[in-house]
This record gives structure tokens, sequence and C-alpha cells, in this order.
């Protein structure tokens, strides 16, 4: 092949020429390339700009009144009742920055703002670490507001965290800083900070922490109280000494880092505990202060929502509280007029709630007024074990939903250990009794049958069933079936769960807060959705059962005259070294009676906090002042109130069942020849002959005592469509014991039973009665009253001559009972006499067993007995 090119100076020349025409191109590309790139970064920032814009030109404008106080919360009644506004004057006390000591000034900027009298509102080296957190770990990883932020946040904007918000925080703290001084601006966020509760401002903290002036703070002092405000109840050192000494600790060491104090005054200010430094200044009892906490406690766990937004952001709170209840509840806790409590230090808890929708009504909490905020609540805050009140929860209520027992479902009662474990498990008296119904076992609360139904349903679904009823059951073991928990649970626990089985087996969370408003109109619907919990048969068969529990069980001082109750008692041990080492001898730990009407449910725990303090004697009285407070508050919540009796749902059927079909145990012997017990429809047995199916109880018994007339009258309902083919059985008991004693049968649906004695407990009993089959009987209905004490009237002297010399002479009256409640004047707490020498059968002391403690602690119920 010829060369073309006849040199090769020719070839290199021609090769150059052609390198330089492609040499063009390339530059025509990459100015095509950082052409594109620029006009789309322009795009960038003209569309970020506009946004920005928008974002700014939508902030509000810096209200000069605002920058003076923030805007407290209001909180309201169930009624839309104004129960309190926290108001500045109140709650606040302003200082200038003058008045606020240079310690106090270092501590916060430390831990707050170190740079802030360097910024100019913004600090781009926080900013720029908080991009990389929020890159890393998600949006709202790590914050970078400087104190000029939080100011204008919390007194300007909504607490939502989105970059709407953070965009107009961050303008308005530049215009701040332009308008006002570092000092003002530092001086506004000292009077606005929240410490805790409804307290604002380091003038109010300083008294209500060290009973100190501002000019006395000590740097220790001036620590704690900067540590507060990022987690204001939390770091709380009344009620966590131990997170607030941490917290403390953390800023002395950024003062010193930051050359705010020398070494050694860091060491001696580490060295004083939290405790040594408090000094609570005397203070006012703060009224509904239980209810209150926990409905700051419910608010600050909302999502999204600051703790100084809840403080300072003007929300209205709209709660469930019953003020009425709430006064009577602590009215029972605190007075000591109603309950005979044995000392100061035994403590009681309570909570009060709706049936239907889970509004807690009323909390009692302490057995003192309260003296402020964020008090220790001993209807929420403990997890004390619940002995035998969780046999409904975990026992006999999994087993009617998982394996439709029925209300006669046998089980043998005999010795009986846990699985894999040679750790006995005990009864109350040590004794066990044979075949029982499940209705019996629970009715005198037996262990073995409570366990032996937990391990018939499983671990794994006895946890399902309890944590829908609001349980924390992460860890669960088989002492749970007879209440020996690890951690515990608080009545606002157990009254939710409870509840669940008076509203046909939907679990609504217990709540104390419906819904919060903020200023520029946004809502927050806080009510919860229900859960179906369980089916409406176990609902049903359960709530039977604890029915029987309160008319003729470990449950009777819990009665309520004239309102159906379904309930529970339950109390816990002492392990043997507790008795050994304290020298407790016929003591129990924790005692219990949880319960509840198809309006109202009520759970009660009393004990003490330690040992060291006390034990509660099983000695009739101090074990049933559980009882005696359930009964004295639902008496009261049900005054104004229409209740109705539980309804049966068509999935359960009634029975009657013969001695003569062999489905009795041989040794059972009922007071007749047939009982009647609730199945699951289509499981109730086939041989029963349908004559003994359906015979409704009685509705709607009460019995009320007429002082005028001195007469008790007593009243009940039966369905309409019935009442022409049957009668009722009218029975009455004088006093704790003894027998019932047939007064009449009658087709009334009421009856007057005149000249009762005086000062007597009666307790009266109806049964529905076939006219066509005497074997066709209902359930006895029962409920109880009492009549007060025979007062004398007073004697006037008169004018010896309208008498012509004779005697005066006594005339005797009525005396006035304490009305519904049914309890003497002179009988504070229910506990008089004839109460208190009651079978052991209304005893729940010693009914868990389980305890907390690992294998071969007593699994004992004592004092349950009948």
């Amino acid at each position: 092949m010829t060369d073309k090119y006849r040199t090769r100076e020719e070839r290199r020349r021609k090769q150059n020429e052609n390198k330089k025409k492609n040499k063009p191109n390339r530059k025509l590309l990459m100015k095509r390339i950082l052409l594109t790139l620029g006009i789309t970064m322009l795009i960038m920032i003209i569309a970020g700009g506009i946004t920005a814009y928008a974002i700014i030109r939508d902030a509000p404008e810096l209200d000069p009144e605002r920058l003076t106080l923030a805007q407290n919360p209001s909180i309201y009644s169930r009624d839309g009742e104004l129960i309190t506004s926290l108001e500045a004057g109140e709650n606040r006390r302003l200082a200038s920055i003058d008045e606020i000591p240079q310690v106090l000034i270092d501590a916060v900027i430390a831990v707050e703002d170190v740079r802030f009298y360097d910024h100019f509102g913004i600090d781009m080296r926080r900013i720029g670490g908080a991009v990389v957190a929020n890159i890393t770990r998600g949006f709202g990883a790590e914050g970078a507001s400087t104190i000029t932020q939080q100011v204008v946040k919390n007194l300007f904007l909504d607490p939502s965290k989105n970059w709407t918000r953070k965009i107009q925080e961050q303008y308005l703290a530049i215009k701040l800083e332009r308008e006002y001084s570092k000092d003002q601006i530092l001086e506004m966020y000292l009077n606005a900070i929240n410490f805790s509760g409804n307290r604002y401002g380091v003038v109010w903290a300083a008294d209500y922490f060290f009973s100190k002036e501002l000019s006395e703070l000590t740097i220790e002092d001036a620590a704690l109280l900067a540590g507060i405000p990022q987690r204001p109840n939390h770091f709380n050192p009344y009620t966590n000494p131990e997170g607030a000494e941490t917290r403390r600790n953390t800023v002395i060491a950024l003062m010193e880092r930051h050359g705010k104090i020398t070494p050694e005054e860091a060491e001696a200010a580490r060295s004083v505990s939290v405790e040594d430094q408090l000094n609570p200044s005397e203070t006012e009892p703060f009224q509904y202060q239980a209810f209150i906490d926990q409905v700051l406690n419910e608010v600050e766990a909302i999502e999204g929502i600051e703790m100084s937004d809840i403080y300072t952001s003007g929300l209205k709170i709209y709660t469930t509280l019953d003020t009425r209840l709430q006064e009577h509840v602590e009215y029972v806790m605190q007075s000591g007029e109603v309950i005979n409590f044995p000392d100061e230090k035994y403590q009681a808890g309570i909570t009060v709630l709706d049936t239907k929708t889970g509004e807690v009504l009323a909390l009692g909490g302490m057995r003192t007024p309260a003296e402020g905020v964020r008090n220790w609540n001993w209807a929420v805050n403990p997890r004390r074990q619940p002995g035998s009140a969780i046999k409904p929860i975990l026992d006999y209520g999994p087993a009617v939903d998982e394996l439709k027992w029925s209300t006669y479902h046998q089980i043998l009662d005999e010795p009986h250990t846990y699985t894999n474990s040679s750790q006995q498990i005990r009864n109350f008296d040590r004794t066990y009794r044979g075949y029982v119904s499940m209705r019996e076992a629970m009715r005198i609360s037996l262990n073995v049958p409570a366990v032996k139904a937990f391990q018939a349903v499983g671990i794994e679904k006895v946890k399902e069933f309890g944590e829908r009823l609001g349980l924390n059951l992460d860890t669960i073991e088989e002492p749970y079936a007879i209440g020996g928990f690890t951690r515990g649970v608080s009545s606002y626990q157990m009254a939710g769960a409870y509840a669940a089985f008076g509203n046909n087996g939907e679990f609504i969370k217990p709540h104390t807060v419906t819904r919060i408003e903020f200023p520029d109109g946004q809502v927050i619907d806080l009510t919860p959705e229900p859960v179906i919990a369980m089916n409406d048969y176990t609902a049903f068969m359960i709530t039977d059962i604890m029915k029987t529990v309160v008319q003729s069980g470990t449950g009777t001082n819990a009665a309520v005259s004239g309102v159906p109750i379904a309930g529970k008692t339950g109390s816990t041990n002492f392990t043997e070294e507790e008795r050994q080492r304290y020298g407790i001898e016929n003591g129990i730990k924790d005692s219990w009676f949880a319960g509840y009407s198809t309006e109202i449910t009520a759970a009660v725990w009393t004990g003490y906090d330690t040992p060291a303090d006390g034990w509660i004697l099983q000695d009739g009285q101090q074990n049933r002042i559980a009882q005696h407070i359930f009964r004295e508050v639902m008496t009261f919540a049900h005054e104004e109130r229409e209740v109705s009796d539980f309804t049966r749902p068509d999935s359960v059927v009634r029975v009657g069942i013969e001695r003569s079909t062999g489905l009795l145990p041989s040794d059972y012997t009922p007071e007749s020849e047939i009982v009647y017990e609730y199945f699951v429809r289509g499981t109730e047995p086939s041989e029963v002959s349908e004559e003994f199916v359906e015979a409704e109880p009685v509705q709607g018994l009460q019995a009320t005592y007429d002082e005028e007339n001195h007469k008790i009258l007593i009243q009940w309902n039966y369905p309409e469509e019935l009442r022409d083919d049957f009668s009722f059985r009218l029975e009455v008991r004088a006093g704790e014991d003894g027998n019932y004693s047939l007064v009449d049968i009658t087709k009334d649906l009421q009856y007057v039973l005149t000249n009762p004695d005086y000062n007597t407990r009666y307790f009266i009993r109806v049964t529905a009665i076939s006219d066509s089959n005497e074997d066709l009987i209902s359930d006895p209905v029962t409920v109880d009253v009492r009549t007060p004490e025979e007062e004398e009237e007073e004697l006037i002297d008169l004018p010896d001559e309208i008498f012509d010399d004779e005697e005066d002479e006594e005339e005797e009256r009525p005396g006035r009972g304490r009305g519904r409640g049914g309890n003497d004047d002179d009988d504070d707490d229910g506990d008089n006499e004839d109460e208190d020498e009651d079978d052991e059968e209304d005893d729940d002391a010693g009914d868990n067993g389980g305890e907390s403690e690992p294998e071969g602690e007593d699994d004992e119920d004592e004092g349950e007995n009948t």
C-alpha cells in the first residue's frame, strides 16, 4: 500500500491539523455542561429563595407584649369548666438581668448556648453539626437551637418539628437580635423557662427547690437549675434525684471546660449531693393535683411536642376530670373521717374511670393534700404485685376466650407444681377441694385452679390476652398466674384492664386528656381508639363470676347497695427473707380490690412503701381497707347515675344442670339438685333437659332506707314478657352472720320491710321462680343496706306549769344515717364490730403466693377462704 503522504513531515503536519480541529469540540462540550449546571443551580437558588421568602413571609410578627411573658396552659374539666389557669402571677416571678447572679448566667450559657454572646441569633457551627446528625440519624436527631431561637419558638411558633418552623425560627431569631440586646434576650429566656409542672422562671425555681433568693445560689445550685429545663419533669430532683444529680454534674463539667469555674470549684460542687441541696419552700395545697400531674404526664408524652411548648404556648387542655367525684376521692383518702387508716404511713391509690369510654374521672394518689406538682402518685406511679386480682386477666379470661370454658367448667384442685419445676403451688389454707367449678375457684380465690387455667391456655396466648388489656408483659412466667409479677402493675393499669370486661370486651386505654387546642386554632384529638380485647362471651361470663365474688365470696365488703358490681380481691405476701428481717407475723404486703359496674370502674391498691414502714395486718380490718375505699367511692359515684345490670349476649346460654345427668361431680352438694351456669353457645351439654335452660335473674335490685318512716324499701325489675310466668322469692338476713329467712313469695316488683332493727346491716336476696315449673329458678340476686343508729331527740326545757309538775319524758326518733353508703356516722370506714368479725371468706390476704421470688417461694392465698 502506497503512503498517501510524500514525506514524514507532511504526515505529522496533517495529524497536528486534525488534532486542532477536534479541540474546539471538547471545549464546546465542557461549556455546555457548565452552562447547564449553572442554570440548574440558579433555578434551585431562585426556587429555594422563593420558598424561603414564602415561609418567612408567613412568620408571625415579633409582638413586644408576648416577649414580656409566655402564655401559660389552661386546663378544663370534662364539663368544660376551667380547673386551673397557670397564671404568671401565681407561678412565675420576674427578675431583671441585673438581679440574676453571674454564676447562674454562666451555668445556663455553658449548657444551652456557649457562643450566645458571639452569634447573631443562630449558631452556624452548631447548625453544621446538627445537619450531619440529622442526615445520618434522621431529622430531629439533634437540635442546634440557640437561646434566642428558644425564646422565639416558645413565644411565637407552634411545637411541630419541620423545616418550615425551623426556617421561621431562624429568621425571627435574627430579627430579635437586631431589635433587642443580648442581655434583654437572656432575661426573657431566664424568666420564661420551665422548671417542672407549672413553675416558670429562675426566681420561682430558686425558691421552690432551695428556699433561696437568687443572690444566695451556689455553683451546685446554679448547675442544678440550668440542667432542669432540658427535660423539666424528668430532671425534677424531688422525683428523680439520681437523674438530676447526673445532669447537674454534666453542667458543672461544662462550666469548668469553658473556664467559668476552676477545677477545685467544680470538684467541691460535685461533692455535694442533690438531697443536701434541696430545701423545699412552704406552699399551699394544690387542688386536684394527683389528676393534674397525670394530665401533664400524658401531654408531655405526645410525640412532636416539646416540654417548653406545653408550658409556654398558651395551650387549652381539655380533660376527663369529674371535679365532684375527685373531691370526694380526696375526702375519702385524706380526711380520716371515712376510712380508719392504721397510721400515716399506710398508703393507698385509686383510679376511677368510665367503664364505657376509658375516661379517668378521678385519681386518689396520696394520703395527704398536695403541696406542689409532681408528687409521688400512688394511683399511677408504683408497680406492685397484683396477687389474685390478676386471675380474671391472665387465667380465667384467657381460658374462656381461647378454650371456651363455661362458668361451670370443673378443675381438679389438688397438689400441683409449675411446669418443669418442683415448686409446690399452695392454696391459702394449705388444703385442696377436689373438683371445683371455675366460678367457685374464683369466688374463694383458689391458686391451684388458677395456675392450671394459665397452663391450659399457654404462656403466649395468655401474654397476648393481657397485652390487649394494656399490661406490659414483655417477661411473663407461670407465677404471674397468681400475681407473682417481677415488676408489678398500678391501679391505673388494673382499672383499664377490668373496664374492658364491663365494656363487652372492648379495651379503651385509660386517659385524662381528650384534646388540646393551640392559640392558632390547631387541635389535637387524643381520644384513644377502642380495641377488641376479647369475645363478648368472655367479658360477660367472667363478669358474672366476679359478681359472685362480690355477692358471696372474698369481696362482699366492696358491695354497693343497688348497683350490680363485679370485682376481685387480691393480696401479696412477703418473702421469707423479709419476714425474718422485719419480724413480720400475720402480715401481707399489698391488698387490692378492682371492680366495676356497667358505668364506673375503680381499682384500689393499699399497703406500705417498704416493710420498714410497716405491713398490713390480717386482722379483718386493715386487709379490707381497699374494699372499703372502693365501696365508699363507688357508692358516691353512682348517686346520680342510672345503672343497669350487665346484659347477656346472644353468644351465651344459661343452663340448669341436674345431678342425675352425671355432669356434676359425685361429691357436689349444692343447696338444690340443680346448678345454673353459663356456656358459650354451641358448647352447652346436650344431655341437659331444655326445661332447665334460661331462667333470668331479677334486674336492678335496690334496697333503700326510709328514715322518715323507719322502713326499708326493696325494688327490682324483671323482663315484661316473663312477669306473668314468674314469682319472686324474697329472703332477708340481718347481720353478717346467720341464715336467710323467707319473707315472702310475691308477684310484685317491690316489698316494704317495716320496723327494721337499728344499726344493722340487712342482706336482701331475691330469686325468680317459675309458676309452672318448680325446678326452673334463677340465680339469686343480693343487695345490702344498713340502718343507722337510733338517736335520742334532744329535750327542750319548758316551764314547769305546762306539765303540771309531771316529769319530762324522753322521746326517741329514728337516727340519720350516712345516706347511700350505708355506714354509721360513728364508724369511720364501715369496719364496725360486726364487720371486724367477718368470716375469713371475706379476706383475700396473701393470695398471690408467687411474689417476684424464684422457685421456693410460697404460693399462698392466705385468708381468702370461706
